[in-house]
């Protein structure tokens, strides 16, 4: 194959591009699940028909939208205690995002916490409202202090 031949081929996805695709779709689809309160399984039908989900994770997707629906009450018990208003007056984006989060932290261990941080303010930036994105990223990173305190605590030591 010459490097043009090369250079005209599309680069396939990384996993980290994929998972970033899938958590953008997910915070789409637990937005509309929280406001319309339609079934995930509806949602999840109308994701795959609605839209080219081929440069995303599936099956990522599918375990975020359905692992934080299934544990959203637990999951705003985690991060609730660190807010500064009350659950209910948060933007949708924000919760839906800070749901995502929570549940890469608690849930997810195979995420690394500031993956889990970064993603959660790079969906704020893309979907929320201005200034979002700055409170995301303190709720979520007062959450890994809790949650990831042994993998913070081992990052620091191997600097």
């Amino acid at each position: 194959m010459s490097d043009q031949d090369k250079a005209k081929k599309p680069k396939k996805p990384s996993r980290s591009q994929l998972r970033s695709a899938s958590r953008s779709f997910a915070l789409q689809a637990l937005y509309q699940w929280q406001m319309n309160h339609t079934s995930v399984n509806e949602i999840e039908a109308q994701f795959a028909v609605d839209h080219d989900m081929s440069s995303c994770d599936k099956t990522y997707f599918r375990e975020l939208v359905y692992g934080v629906a299934s544990k959203s009450k637990a999951l705003d018990e985690q991060f609730e205690v660190f807010l500064d208003r009350p659950l209910a007056e948060l933007d949708a984006i924000e919760l839906a995002t800070l749901r995502i989060g929570t549940f890469e932290l608690v849930e997810r261990l195979d995420v690394p916490y500031k993956v889990a941080i970064n993603e959660g303010v790079e969906l704020a930036k893309s979907f929320g409202a201005s200034e979002s994105h700055k409170y995301v990223n303190g709720i979520l990173d007062k959450l890994a202090q809790r949650a990831r305190r042994e993998e913070i605590a081992a990052r620091r030591n191997a600097k």
